[in-house]
């Protein structure tokens, strides 16, 4: 009996120890790495505020509706995001679909003759990222090429001079690692701001 209550006790105390280390201390330590100057935002889900209030995050993708344009798509006043494969906004994840897919080439068709109607531009023109999913659904940029098609709607449709709308969007895209990218969101907010 006496080796068996050893080894709950010496079981016991590991248990407490790990608890206390890694259910407490870890925690606290990686939260208090989380608040340390230049890593709070990233922390925090790297939110963008307007007028001292959150109104999205600069990693998630916000398709903004205008109810002008439900009748008449060259009527929107935002840009757009790329197309989500999600079923709805609350989940993510790309559709797993190959090219030759047939529904990926029906959805494609379908994203870009809506694109056409609401850029009122040859097909041709219109980018692979305004027509295809990201890998997650939630991509919050877009290509230079895709927000230049939609520049001069948003111009027109926002009472904003083209030259201030495209230098929105240079001032929006990044340049880093892989291909440029306008974060939608931000570039979106500028046009809002534009217009006051």
């Amino acid at each position: 009996m006496g080796t068996l209550w050893k080894q709950t006790m010496a079981g016991l105390r590991v248990l407490l120890v790990l608890t206390v280390l890694l259910g407490v201390l870890y925690p606290l330590v990686i939260w208090g790495v989380g608040r340390l100057p230049g890593l709070s935002a990233n922390a925090e889900g790297s939110l963008i505020y307007q007028d001292g209030k959150p109104v999205g995050s600069e990693l998630i993708g916000i398709d903004l509706v205008d109810e002008r344009a439900k009748d008449d798509p060259a009527k929107d006043r935002w840009f757009h995001n790329r197309p989500s494969a999600a079923a709805d906004s609350a989940t993510s994840g790309g559709s797993n679909k190959a090219g030759d897919n047939l529904d990926l080439r029906k959805a494609v068709e379908e994203r870009k003759a809506l694109i056409v109607l609401r850029e009122q531009v040859d097909p041709e023109r219109v980018p692979a990222d305004a027509v295809t999913a990201s890998a997650s659904g939630l991509d919050p940029h877009i290509s230079p090429a895709y927000a230049e098609l939609q520049a001069a709607r948003v111009a027109r449709e926002n009472g904003v001079d083209l030259a201030l709308v495209r230098r929105l969007v240079e001032e929006n895209t990044s340049r880093g690692v892989g291909d440029p990218g306008v974060n939608v969101l931000k570039l979106n907010l500028a046009v809002q701001a534009a217009r006051r």
